[in-house]
């Protein structure tokens, strides 16, 4: 067996799961999950007709072995779709791929990128650093463990937005990394990193060599006047128009409402992408004919996104209010998790909420890890606001309640 398995640690769900193993939910209050950020406004109709009519075509989509490089159609709508987002000019035969979620995605890039025996530092104390988000999506740290290097968590900058210190990092662990993993808009979060924040990484990434693999996956989800800068932007303005050692990985679970149709893509430096080409190869993981079909449907249509964005704004409009009266809370940049400091333990909290409201929120320690002798999710909660907005807002009523019964 793979002796790197036993670094692993359990989901964060998991984690979950057992806290509230031996609690009793108050049965006279239906049940409202707000713990996972699975996406539940209802999939638009013209994907779902699009995955049919690729079923039922002759030949049908599920009669041929589909490609690792993806249909040029799709790759295209990828191209065009980065081209009206951000303004960007990437080319669809050397600068993207097709991928099954940006979660496989990211785990399967870690594999592609990382040398668990670079030069000397081969030892376990020696290893390559991948760094990561402090608090953090926990692919990142699984996908650094399984490749042989060690995770480096950042720790975040003093204030209310878990902005990413990167001076703090030593300049011994900058040399020994070789991938650096950024999630913006963050979960859990919800925070955007802004132009100066990309020039430091890229400043830093040409210095000492390390790839950056940006996770984009909520940049549809946001509430401010404009949408958030995405990485290949950023490097594009910045001059970097060969995106030189950047990845960037977006996906259509949340902005089209298909996280079962697993269905992203990633995009950036040619020479990266041609050997990530080549572990996928090998890897198995070409994306359905049938996926590929509903997908490019999905990228051409903005409209749908635009009314999913809506839903959104209004949900965290109405909500966010309502916790703000108890709780340390404010609308994030994106995304659609609200990040709330809570008083005393986040697990009493959760645990507490859960047996008597029925309520289900996750802690927001169980998405960190302690860094310096602190942990940065410790006193916090994850809110994801996912549902309906009717209950939603039944949810924030009921915390509400709680939070005043406990003072």
């Amino acid at each position: 067996m793979n002796p790197l398995l036993g670094h692993l640690q359990p989901y964060p769900f998991e984690r979950l799961r057992q806290l509230l193993a031996t609690t009793s939910p108050n049965a006279a209050l239906p049940p409202i999950s707000l713990g996972i950020g699975e996406p539940k406004h209802a999939t638009p109709a013209f994907i779902q007709q699009s995955l049919v009519r690729a079923i039922l075509a002759q030949p049908s989509g599920l009669a041929v072995y589909p490609s690792t490089l993806g249909d040029v159609g799709l790759r295209e709508a990828f191209a065009r779709w980065l081209s009206r987002r951000y303004g960007l000019n990437l080319d669809p035969a050397t600068q993207m791929l097709p991928v099954n979620g940006s979660r496989e995605a990211l785990f399967a890039l870690t594999q592609t990128v990382v040398n668990p025996a670079w030069g000397p530092r081969a030892t376990s104390d020696q290893a390559p650093w991948v760094v990561c988000p402090n608090p953090f999506y926990q692919i990142y740290e699984g996908a650094a463990l399984l490749a042989g290097a060690r995770p480096y968590f950042l720790a975040s900058s003093a204030g209310s937005n878990f902005a990413q210190d990167w001076d703090r990092v030593p300049d011994d662990v900058w040399a020994r990394t070789q991938l650096l993993l950024v999630c913006s808009p963050g979960n859990p979060t919800g925070t955007v990193m802004p132009m100066g924040d990309w020039k430091k990484l890229f400043e830093l990434s040409d210095r000492h060599g390390f790839v950056i693999g940006s996770d984009e996956c909520y940049s549809e989800i946001y509430f401010r006047d404009e949408p958030p800068l995405g990485s290949l932007q950023a490097a594009a303005a910045l001059g970097r128009k060969d995106f030189k050692n950047l990845i960037a990985f977006t996906s259509l679970s949340k902005r089209s409402n298909v996280p079962g149709m697993r269905s992203g893509f990633v995009a950036g430096d040619a020479e990266l992408i041609r050997s990530f080409l080549l572990y996928r190869t090998y890897h198995g993981c070409a994306m359905s004919p049938v996926v590929q079909a509903a997908s490019i449907a999905a990228w051409e249509d903005e409209q749908h996104v635009v009314e999913n964005r809506a839903q959104y704004r209004a949900k965290f409009a109405a909500v966010t209010p309502m916790l703000g009266e108890v709780l340390d809370v404010s609308l994030p940049d994106a995304g659609f998790y609200l990040w709330a400091g809570v008083p005393g333990s986040d697990t009493d909290f959760a645990r507490e909420l859960f047996g008597l409201y029925n309520v289900t929120v996750l802690p927001g320690s169980f998405l960190a890890r302690e860094t310096q002798g602190v942990n940065p999710g410790a006193q916090r909660i994850r809110l994801a606001l996912v549902a309906q907005t009717a209950e939603c807002v039944e949810a924030a009523r009921r915390i509400v309640a709680f939070v005043k019964s406990r003072s």
